[in-house]
């Protein structure tokens, strides 16, 4: 009798069975090469982890293989007499024949060494065939009007995600090769002056506490409504897109032309409210025709998907990684990310995306900054800076972060005198210090900068009126080269309107 996956590789167009996947001759290969060499046992089993019946097509093999991990798992020799004795033992001698059967295995494979590549042709085989079964399955349930699209979608991503950790396996690393690589990498910092080992953010203050952006890294940055956080990734992926490198956003919150509307008045010192409301001058036109210029030549890619599941964001990372090079990941915001199925609590839901964003960072081997809300908590102490506690819905996600950087206005009392300050808290660095510093958030440009640049913008007072006289030509059309420090401060003009 055919398996569903055999009956469902077999329901070719002209109702013709097919044989499901498989490879006889490189499943000999792997029992011979074990009973050749009983060491490479352990390079086997760490590709060929699964159960034998799932993992090979002949069911002799199957059982001799299923022997030779009771044998290797018992810490017993793997030979032909031991091996003998265990199949009788647990009485599946009909299915492998005759102890000559196990003699020719070894007369199958011309050396052990080349162990892991058998196993990985036996690994893809049987990864083939459970996907078939897989499908055969969701086809089915696809024609019951009963089992809800949404379910139907959970259950496909749950089991092509279940194969595909399956078939990624992770090497043991010798120490030896390790401080070895280690110590090369010490020496290049040590040669380039060092400071920085990672993606320079473009602020001074916070590269000097993590040293740029990490490889591998979860970087979360975390603030209330209205706050600045988006406006903040985009100041660092514009920066770090200066610098030639890739950017890949993920945008859950706002369309991709919000965004790019908002770069365009960062790069351009452009102010973003005139700009919406259709109030710019026609003399600056020319500054966002100079920003376009600037941001067409940057790396910066968006997806818009609203309600990205952590499956989605894996596979378009990795599409996108496949076909473009790729040095950074902004995620805005992990809140508003959705997992299919059903949990206990959206604490539970948050904790497995966290988990998810934190792996693909460790498999991409690049940096990951996802942006957070805080609770309403964070609100209600006047004085208090917001603390790891009030990251919203998941404690898992201060677990899971290499960084957390937390994003606040000063205390109420001195926000009016303070108004344009933004208070940087890295409250968390796995791998380095922690502590304050702060920026200017310039709102109405959407941009931040050190507070001792020397060029701050106020926005403009509320009772100004506009004319077609340009209101800041006091700022220079030749855009901000690299997110550049500007040392010397702008002459005032009585006759233009001030920004506040």
């Amino acid at each position: 009798m055919p398996t569903r996956s055999e009956t469902a590789a077999g329901a070719s167009s002209s109702g013709l069975y097919r044989m499901p996947p498989r490879d006889i001759d490189a499943e000999r290969a792997v029992l011979g090469a074990i009973i050749m060499n009983p060491r490479v046992m352990s390079d086997a089993i760490d590709i060929l982890n699964g159960e034998p019946r799932d993992l090979f097509f002949d069911p002799a093999h199957q059982v001799i293989y299923g022997a030779m991990v009771e044998l290797f798992n018992t810490k017993r020799a793997i030979d032909r007499v031991t091996l003998m004795s265990e199949i009788g033992q647990s009485k599946e001698m009909d299915a492998v024949h005759n102890e000559a059967y196990i003699t020719e295995l070894v007369g199958a494979v011309p050396t052990s060494a080349n162990i892991e590549y058998y196993s990985r042709i036996v690994l893809e085989k049987s990864l083939r065939r459970k996907l078939i079964d897989v499908c055969a399955g969701l086809t089915q349930d696809a024609y019951d009007e009963d089992v809800g699209v949404v379910d139907l979608l959970d259950s496909a991503e749950k089991g092509v995600f279940a194969l595909n950790e399956q078939q990624q396996t992770s090497r043991i690393y010798s120490l030896r090769d390790i401080v070895k690589d280690n110590v090369d990498r010490i020496w290049d910092q040590i040669q380039s002056g060092g400071g920085i080992t990672g993606i320079p953010t473009g602020f001074e203050q916070l590269d000097a506490k993590l040293s740029g952006l990490q490889r591998s890294d979860m970087i979360v940055i975390a603030a209330r409504p209205s706050v600045g956080k988006t406006a903040f990734a985009l100041n660092i992926a514009a920066n770090v897109a200066r610098k030639g490198l890739a950017v890949l956003v993920f945008s859950l919150e706002m369309a991709k032309e919000q965004l790019v509307q908002r770069l365009l008045c960062m790069v351009g010192r452009v102010d973003s409210d005139r700009l919406r409301k259709g109030y710019l001058a026609r003399e600056e036109f020319p500054k966002i025709q100079e920003a376009a210029a600037i941001l067409t030549e940057n790396k910066i890619f968006i997806d818009e998907s609203a309600g990205l599941t952590p499956f989605d964001l894996r596979s378009k990372a990795r599409r996108h990684a496949s076909q473009y090079p790729l040095d950074l990941i902004i995620i805005d915001y992990m809140q508003l990310m959705s997992v299919t199925g059903r949990y206990e609590s959206r604490e539970k839901e948050i904790a497995r995306i966290s988990r998810e964003i934190k792996g693909l960072a460790r498999e991409l081997s690049i940096p990951i900054i996802t942006l957070s809300q805080l609770s309403r908590e964070a609100e209600k102490d006047d004085m208090g800076m917001p603390k790891l506690s009030h990251l919203r819905e998941s404690g898992a996600i201060e677990q899971d972060a290499d960084v957390v950087i937390i994003l606040a206005r000063p205390p109420k009392a001195e926000q009016e005198e303070r108004k344009n300050v933004i208070i940087v808290n890295i409250a968390k660095q796995r791998n380095g210090p922690t502590g304050f510093f702060e920026l200017l958030f310039l709102n109405n440009i959407q941009r931040f900068e050190s507070k001792d640049s020397g060029r701050h913008l106020d926005s403009i007072p509320p009772e100004a009126t506009f004319s077609s006289e340009p209101p800041l030509t006091d700022v220079s059309p030749v855009m901000m080269a690299p997110f550049e420090e500007h040392e010397e401060p702008l002459e005032e003009d009585e006759d233009e309107i001030p920004y506040r």
